[in-house]
C-alpha cells in the first residue's frame, strides 16, 4: 500500500498517459544511465501499441525527448518544449539527460512500432548504445494511466501481487469501498476523514495540507488561463477553436434555472483545452479527464454557499481515495479499458467527493460514486486525428454535470441502492477488457474514422 496523493499530479498535457507517462520514462531511464553517461554514443525509442498509434497527436514523439534532455514536468514551459524538440528536429541534437549532447536523427531514432508489447497497451523501449554500436542499457516501460510509469520488471511483479509495498503493515488498509466503508462504520467517520486518517502514516498533516493546496491553487490557474488563451486556435491539425474565452464572455447568471450548466460547461471546457493545448494541467485522475474534478469544484466555490479551502482539502482527499480504488482494481488508462477508465472514473471521483464535502456520509457519497461511473460504463476512447480534442473537451463538461447530477441524487435518494461501487468499479474493468481494441485510444475506429475526411 502507498499514498493515494499522487492520483492527483502536476503535469503536462495533453494526455498523462501518452505524455506524461513518455515524459517520466525519459526521466527515469536518465537516472539508470547517470553512471554510465559518459560511454552513450546513440538512444534510440521505440514507441508500441497505442503510443505508437496515437503518439503524435498525444505529443508522445515529444514528451520522451523532454524526459530524456532531464526536463521535469514541473519545470516545463512553450519555450523549452519547443527548444528541446527543434533541436532534435532541426540541429539533429539530444542533450541526454541535459548533460552529453549525443546525434539523433528524429527519421530513425524515434520509431514507431505498429504492434502492442504484453503487459499493457502504453509500452515504450529505450536503448542506449557506445560508440561502436554496442549496447549498453535497455529498458522496457509501461504508461498505465494517470501518469503512472512501471518498468517491465516493476508492471511484471504488479500484476502478479508482489510489490514491494504489498506487504508494508499499515494500521489503516483500503483497497477498495467494502474496506472504507467498513472502516467508516466503526469509527463514524466520513470519506475525505477516512483518507486524511490514511494519508497521515505517510505524510505530516502540513505536508497533506499544502500539496492539495497547491493542487486546487494550479488548477484554477488552468481555468483562468483557459478563458485568457494566448491563442484563439488549439494545436493540431484539426485546426480547432478555443471556445472558452468567448463562453466566458457571454454566459451570465439567469433566472433560467438550466443556467448553471453553461458555467459547468464553462469551467470544463477552459480546462480541457488548455490540456489540449499541451500547457500544465493537474492529472485527475488523467489528462484526458483532467477537467472533470476542477470544474465541479469551481462550481461549488461560485455557486453555493460554504466552500472554502478545508472543504478543498476534504473535496481533493476524497477523490483521490475514490480514484485510489480505480487505480487498484481495475484501470485509469483510456488505452486500456476506454474512456469509461478516465471521464467515468473523474466523474466517479467528483461525485463521491462532492457528496461528501456537502455533508454525506461514507455510504452514500460511495452510492454518488457509483451513480456516476455506472452511467458512463461503455464509453469508448475515439480521439479523431490522435488528439486530445474531439470528443475529449466536451466529456469533461459531461463528466462533470454527470458527476453533479449523481451526487445529488445520492443525497436525496431514500430506498437502498442495489449496486455497489466495488461491483460497478469490477463492471467497468470487465467492460474494458472485452472493448474492441479499436475503442481504446487507438484511433482505428469511431470518431476517429468516420470524420478522417477533416483530418
Amino acid at each position: 500500500m502507498g499514498s493515494n496523493l499522487s492520483i492527483f499530479k502536476i503535469g503536462v498535457g495533453p494526455s498523462s498517459s501518452h505524455t506524461l507517462g513518455p515524459l517520466l520514462a525519459g526521466n527515469m531511464f536518465c537516472e539508470k544511465i547517470k553512471t554510465r553517461i559518459d560511454e552513450i554514443s546513440k538512444i534510440e525509442i521505440k514507441l508500441y501499441g497505442s503510443l505508437s498509434l496515437t503518439g503524435k497527436g498525444h505529443l508522445s514523439d515529444k514528451a520522451i525527448l523532454w524526459g530524456l534532455s532531464g526536463l521535469k514536468a514541473k519545470e516545463l514551459n512553450a519555450s523549452l518544449q519547443d527548444e528541446v524538440f527543434k533541436c532534435a528536429l532541426e540541429k539533429r541534437i539530444l542533450l541526454l539527460d541535459g548533460i552529453k549532447e549525443l546525434d539523433f536523427d528524429y527519421e530513425k531514432d524515434l520509431i514507431f512500432e505498429k504492434e502492442f508489447l504484453p503487459l499493457h497497451e502504453n509500452g515504450l523501449k529505450i536503448s542506449a548504445f557506445n560508440k561502436e554500436n554496442g549496447l549498453i542499457l535497455e529498458e522496457i516501460y509501461y504508461s498505465i494511466g494517470g501518469g503512472f510509469v512501471m518498468s517491465e520488471a516493476e508492471l511484471k511483479k504488479h500484476q502478479e501481487g508482489q510489490d514491494e509495498f504489498v506487504h508494508t503493515p499499515l494500521e489503516l488498509n483500503i483497497n477498495n469501498a467494502k474496506d472504507a466503508l467498513k472502516i467508516c462504520e466503526e469509527k463514524n467517520w466520513n470519506l475525505a476523514k477516512l483518507s486524511y486518517e490514511y494519508e497521515l502514516q505517510f505524510f505530516t498533516k502540513e505536508e497533506i495540507r499544502a500539496y492539495c493546496l497547491e493542487i486546487w491553487e494550479v488548477m484554477q490557474e488552468v481555468f483562468y488561463n483557459g478563458i485568457h488563451p494566448n491563442s484563439d486556435y488549439l494545436p493540431g491539425k484539426l485546426h480547432l477553436k478555443r471556445r472558452a474565452k468567448g463562453l466566458n464572455e457571454r454566459v451570465a447568471m439567469t433566472t433560467d434555472p438550466m443556467g448553471i450548466i453553461d458555467f459547468i460547461s464553462l469551467y470544463a471546457i477552459a480546462i480541457a483545452e488548455e490540456n489540449a493545448s499541451g500547457a500544465r494541467v493537474v492529472t485527475a485522475p488523467t489528462n484526458g479527464a483532467c477537467a472533470v474534478v476542477p470544474a465541479v469544484m469551481l462550481y461549488l466555490k461560485n455557486h453555493t454557499v460554504g466552500f472554502n479551502d478545508e472543504k478543498a482539502i476534504d473535496f481533493l482527499l476524497t477523490a483521490m481515495l475514490i480514484g485510489s480504488f480505480y487505480k487498484k482494481n481495475a484501470s485509469i488508462s483510456g488505452a486500456e479499458a476506454g474512456c469509461q477508465a478516465e471521464i467515468g472514473s473523474a466523474s466517479s471521483m467528483a461525485a463521491g467527493a462532492m457528496a461528501t464535502v456537502l455533508g454525506a456520509k461514507a455510504n452514500v457519497a460511495c452510492n454518488a460514486a457509483e451513480m456516476a461511473m455506472e452511467h458512463h460504463l461503455g464509453l469508448t476512447c475515439d480521439p479523431v486525428a490522435g488528439l486530445v480534442q474531439i470528443p475529449c473537451i466536451e466529456r469533461n463538461a459531461f463528466g462533470a454535470i454527470k458527476a453533479i447530477s449523481a451526487a445529488r441524487m445520492a443525497m436525496t435518494r431514500k430506498s437502498t441502492p442495489v449496486v455497489g461501487l466495488d461491483e460497478v468499479i469490477k463492471t467497468m474493468y470487465e467492460t474494458g477488457k472485452d472493448m474492441n481494441l479499436k475503442y481504446k485510444e487507438t484511433s482505428l475506429g469511431g470518431l476517429a474514422t468516420n470524420l478522417k475526411s477533416i483530418c
